[in-house]
């Protein structure tokens, strides 16, 4: 029998990770037959498959005013618990009419039921769970106790009961060996490890005139080197480490591009880049608003290029983050096979390192070796070539659709009495991409707002 599966979030729009990964997860589970639906406070999805709830969303009104209220603050006043609780009815509204109009058999929440970035929504959800006893499994891509600006907070009763909640009906699954393991240790769940994947069997198409357009757009010329930096503008991404290596390679002809958007966590750290790599001379070029999810849906809002345009334009790719709960940019590169400097962050230490990729790496900072081996590689086509084409190898072995369809079904046994069958499509073969939305058909959210109001 068909079963429907209900992705829950925030958002699912552009290039963000859990935007991106998830739309991986939706083309495992729709090779197998099973129908994905969507429900988030932004969607790029169609509208047919889709229940948009802009209450639901990390940034608006309400849930900025809450954030403030009870993010970096020790206590919290009644009048916040009240809000909070009214927007926990709305959502809950939303979420119950979600299940209902689409029939939904299994819910897949996306990183709302491990950071905090809107306590209402896991609020609400973890209760709707309870309720209904619909089988879940919690995606956690990232914890509220791995960034600095949770931990001190007003809501420590909220993050007990929902981030994430310990339901016998959700299965919980992480990113990482290290996040496994601390949250077994904080809260006794025992969570099944589902890394990044890309479909490795299928290389990537490439499409050189794309490409060529891409670098037209930007301004960089046939005859100059881009330096990719595929990742969002917040500060643990280390940006600045690329700007030092674009700097310190001493190539005029070098331009810094930036491939994702900044403000999720505002936008002074842009305005950072911006003068320091004015003050190097380094030329940097921010991308973010053309970009479109390649194995999504594209956007009419990022109307321009994907990323299946942007890697191959590039020459070089660094990856110098601080912190990453797994690492889609890394992955990305590996994927278009191209050379990348990574800073040794934790889960590439410990579940990427070990399996033998051959990168540029560094440690924390930039040495003159890491500087002359990507200068060695920029000259060497053949060495680059040697060089990527094993790691895509290593990579088809580890992170590849089959993999992720092996882990989802570990997931899924652990949902008490499951009665969802396993899943066993051949996924060394070709996954179509989900549906481009045309402009006209987006989501619209009037009559389901109007209805979880009066629910509410």
């Amino acid at each position: 029998m068909m079963k429907n599966i209900g992705f829950i979030s925030t958002r699912f729009c552009g290039t963000d990770g859990v935007t991106l990964e998830t739309s991986k997860w939706a083309r495992v589970f729709e090779r197998n037959g099973y129908r994905c639906f969507w429900f988030a406070g932004e969607l790029d999805r169609d509208p047919a498959v889709s229940y948009l709830a802009p209450e639901a969303h990390f940034q608006n009104r309400v849930n900025d005013e809450i954030n403030a209220a009870v993010i970096g603050p020790t206590h919290r006043s009644v009048e916040t618990t009240d809000l909070i609780h009214t927007q926990r009815g709305i959502l809950k509204a939303h979420i119950y009419r979600f299940l209902e109009k689409f029939d939904i058999d299994l819910l897949v929440a996306e990183n709302i039921l491990s950071l905090p970035m809107q306590i209402p929504l896991g609020l609400a959800l973890t209760e709707v769970i309870a309720e209904t006893r619909t089988p879940a499994i919690a995606h956690h891509h990232d914890f509220y106790w791995e960034r600095d600006r949770y931990l001190v907070n007003a809501v420590g009763d909220y993050l007990q009961a929902s981030f994430p909640p310990k339901l016998h009906n959700i299965a919980h699954v992480v990113i990482n060996s290290t996040a496994r393991e601390e949250l077994s240790r904080r809260t006794g769940i025992v969570a099944t490890v589902a890394p990044n994947v890309l479909d490795f069997h299928q290389p990537p198409p490439v499409d050189m005139a794309a490409a060529r357009s891409f670098r037209d757009f930007i301004g960089v010329g046939a005859e100059d080197c881009i330096v990719l930096q595929p990742t969002r503008v917040v500060q643990r991404k280390g940006i600045e480490h690329a700007i030092n290596l674009v700097h310190a390679l001493g190539r005029p002809d070098c331009k810094l591009v930036i491939s994702h958007e900044a403000g999720d966590e505002g936008f002074e750290y842009a305005a950072w880049l911006k003068q320091y790599a004015l003050s190097l001379k380094v030329d940097l070029v921010f991308v973010d608003t053309h970009l479109g999810d390649p194995w999504g849906t594209h956007s009419p809002r990022y109307p321009e290029f994907s990323l299946y345009d942007i890697y191959p334009a590039a020459d070089f790719v660094t990856y110098p983050s601080l912190y990453e709960g797994f690492g889609n940019g890394l992955l990305e590169a590996i994927y278009f096979k191209k050379p990348v400097l990574v800073n040794r962050y934790a889960t590439y230490v410990r579940d990427i390192e070990p399996l033998g990729f051959d990168l540029v790496s560094i440690n924390g900072f930039l040495t003159d070796q890491a500087v002359a081996r990507v200068n060695q590689l920029m000259d060497s086509p053949a060495e680059c070539r040697r060089m990527t084409e094993g790691n895509y190898a290593i990579a088809r072995a580890h992170f590849s659709y089959r993999n992720l369809q092996d882990r989802i079904n570990s997931a899924m046994a652990e949902l008490p009495g499951s009665a969802f069958r396993r899943l066993e499509a051949d996924m060394t073969q070709p996954v179509a991409p989900l549906h481009a939305v045309p402009e006209e058909n987006l989501p619209v959210a009037e009559e389901e707002v109007e209805w979880a109001r009066a629910y509410n």
